[in-house]
């Protein structure tokens, strides 16, 4: 599974490359604190494979990574995605090493 780390992710915000970022918490988490991008609950990701790029860079994040993981591991076994990338430590890093605001 690649990863990415949470300065990586900055620095491919700030870059304007293309790519899709998905939030696979759930609804109370994601109106706590997010970063932006698509939000798809980790229980209705299968049921929307559709929304979910084939043909750009994927970073997939939670809260910590563990979810997001579990995410990637089955898209890419049964899905043959080749694109995602995890966000190592989640939304939890992002708020200790670049915004401090996002409440997790």
């Amino acid at each position: 599974m690649n990863t990415i780390s949470v300065k990586e992710l900055k620095e491919l915000m700030d870059s304007k490359t293309e790519f899709q970022l998905i939030d696979v918490r759930e609804i109370q988490e994601v109106q706590l604190g997010n970063i932006g991008g698509e939000h798809i609950p980790m229980g209705e990701v299968l049921a929307n494979l559709d929304k979910i790029r084939k043909d750009i860079p994927v970073v997939i994040h939670c809260r910590s990574g563990k979810r997001s993981g579990a995410v990637i591991l089955s898209l890419e076994n049964h899905h043959d995605y080749t694109n995602l990338a995890n966000l190592t430590g989640g939304i939890i890093a992002w708020a200790e090493s670049i915004d401090p605001s996002v409440a997790v």
